[in-house]
């Protein structure tokens, strides 16, 4: 866990480091003990929810089966694999899309997408505006997501 917690402190600092100073209101230093950490995991979490301004936010996911195709206008995903698999589609179409909230749209499945394999260890990114799916996970599916607006 120590090694995504290293890479969730270098994604979150690049993330931040991307606004420039004059822009910044969150200079406040946000420490996440593991005991927390562990407990976002067991349910799946929202670490950070980019209050105070930060253009980034920070999700402790968890997924025990599949999820709906996905697409964020306005914020890319930094994904990186703590524990299990999964095959997980992006590009192509949504099937069925609809705006759930502001920015965000849902939809059945992706049409025409490309597959990937994902594992422990493994980091993708997903652009803002990328149709992107969890088809198949194991059960538990555990990841870090740093989304950046």
């Amino acid at each position: 866990m120590r090694r995504g917690v290293r890479w969730l402190a270098v994604a979150a600092f690049f993330a931040s480091a991307a606004t420039p100073a004059a822009e910044k209101r969150d200079d406040v230093v946000r420490y996440f003990p593991a005991s927390q950490v562990t407990a976002a995991f067991e349910k799946g979490a929202v670490l950070f929810d980019g209050s105070g301004g930060a253009n980034y936010m920070i999700h402790a996911s968890r997924r025990e089966k599949p999820g709906l195709a996905e697409v964020h206008v306005k914020d890319a995903d930094l994904i990186y694999v703590i524990e299990g698999s999964a095959t997980f589609v992006t590009g192509g179409q949504v099937v069925d899309g609809k705006t759930i909230a502001a920015d965000e749209i849902r939809g059945a499945s992706i049409r025409d997408g490309q597959m990937q394999r994902l594992a422990k260890g493994d980091v993708i990114i997903v652009p803002k505006g990328t149709p992107h799916q969890f088809a198949e996970t194991t059960n538990p599916f555990l990841y870090y997501v740093v989304k950046v607006r």
